[in-house]
C-alpha cells in the first residue's frame, strides 16, 4: 500500500527552483514551507515563512511553530559574490537553521554546484572526481558540502550545473548583441534548465520517501556537454543574428560533466540537451 500521509517539506532558500520544486509537491498533496526574506512573490499555496538565514533570533522566532519536518531542501543563493556572500549563504546561513529548527528534519538535500570542480581540461567528470577548487567559491561550496554529509541528519548533495530557463536568459542577451564564444580555445559548458532542477529534486525526495537507497551527492546536468561556441552559434542561428564579436564574458573552467548515476536512478529530463532547452524560452517570448 502506498503512503498516503501529507509530508510536510521546507524549502530553505525558496527562490526560483525552490517554487517551481514547491509547486510539484504541492500537487502531490504535500505540505510545502517556503522560507525566504521577501514571501510576496512565493506561488499560491507554498506557506510562506519570512526570515533571514542570518538572522538567528528572527528565524528562531519564525519558525517556534514547526513540528514536523519530513524533508529539508537548503537551496539559498549568495546574495552577493564574494568570500562574505558564500560564508554566510552556505555555511553560516544552514547552521543557522538547524540551530532555529525546533524539530530535527528527517531527510536533508543540499543544493550545491558544480564549480567544486576544478577541472579545466575538458575531462569527463562524475560524482568521484576529484574535487580541488582555487576559488573562493568553489571551496566554500565545497566545506559547505562536508558539513552537510558529515552531519547527524541523512543526506544528499545536488550539484547543478549552470542553470537556465525564465528570467535567466544571459546568454541570449549577449548572442541577441552579435556576441558568440570563440570556436578556440574550446571551452566545454554544461547546462541544466531550471525545471529539470526542480525536477530532479523532486524525484530524489519521493525516491527518498519510497524508502529506495540514495546517493551521498548527485551530479545534474543535462544529457550533453557542449562547446560554447557551439551554444552561442546555435543561438544566433535561431535568432538570426549575425555574429560581429567574439567574446567569453568570465573565466570560466572546460570539463564535461557526466549524468550517468542521476539517469540510472530513473530521472528522465524533460530538457536533455540545450537545443530544446533554449527552443522552448524562445518561443515563450
Amino acid at each position: 500500500m502506498p503512503d498516503t500521509k501529507q509530508r510536510t517539506i521546507l524549502i530553505a532558500g525558496c527562490g526560483d527552483v525552490g517554487s517551481t520544486l514547491g509547486q510539484l509537491l504541492l500537487k502531490q498533496g504535500e505540505k510545502v514551507l517556503g522560507l525566504r526574506r521577501n514571501i510576496n512573490q512565493l506561488p499560491q499555496g507554498i506557506q510562506g515563512i519570512s526570515a533571514d538565514l542570518c538572522q538567528i533570533d528572527t528565524l528562531t522566532s519564525a519558525l517556534k511553530d514547526i513540528s514536523d519536518c519530513d524533508v529539508l531542501v537548503y537551496s539559498a543563493a549568495a546574495t552577493n559574490h564574494s568570500e562574505e556572500g558564500y560564508q554566510a549563504a552556505y555555511i553560516d546561513g544552514l547552521c543557522n537553521l538547524l540551530q532555529a529548527l525546533p524539530c530535527r528534519p528527517k531527510y536533508l538535500f543540499f543544493t550545491s554546484s558544480t564549480g567544486v570542480y576544478h577541472q579545466a581540461d575538458q575531462s569527463l567528470i562524475d560524482e568521484k572526481s576529484p574535487c580541488e577548487p582555487t576559488r573562493f567559491n568553489g571551496k566554500l561550496m565545497l566545506e559547505a558540502e562536508q558539513n552537510v554529509i558529515k552531519g547527524e541528519i541523512p543526506s544528499t548533495v545536488v550539484r547543478f550545473s549552470g542553470i537556465y530557463g525564465p528570467g535567466r536568459n544571459h546568454l541570449i542577451n549577449k548572442v541577441r548583441k552579435g556576441e558568440i564564444a570563440p570556436l578556440e580555445p574550446c571551452l566545454y559548458t554544461n547546462r541544466i534548465h531550471r525545471d529539470d532542477c526542480a525536477g530532479v529534486l523532486y524525484h530524489l525526495i519521493n525516491k527518498q520517501f519510497n524508502g529506495d537507497k540514495l546517493e551521498q551527492c548527485y551530479l545534474a546536468s543535462d544529457n550533453q556537454p557542449v562547446s560554447l561556441h557551439d551554444v552561442t552559434s546555435w543561438l544566433a542561428e535561431q535568432l538570426n543574428v549575425t555574429a560581429t564579436v567574439e567574446s567569453v564574458s568570465r573565466a570560466t573552467g572546460s570539463k564535461r560533466c557526466d549524468n550517468s548515476l542521476l539517469r540510472k536512478s530513473g530521472y528522465v529530463f524533460k530538457y536533455p540537451n540545450y537545443q530544446e532547452g533554449y527552443k522552448a524560452l524562445l518561443k515563450a517570448e
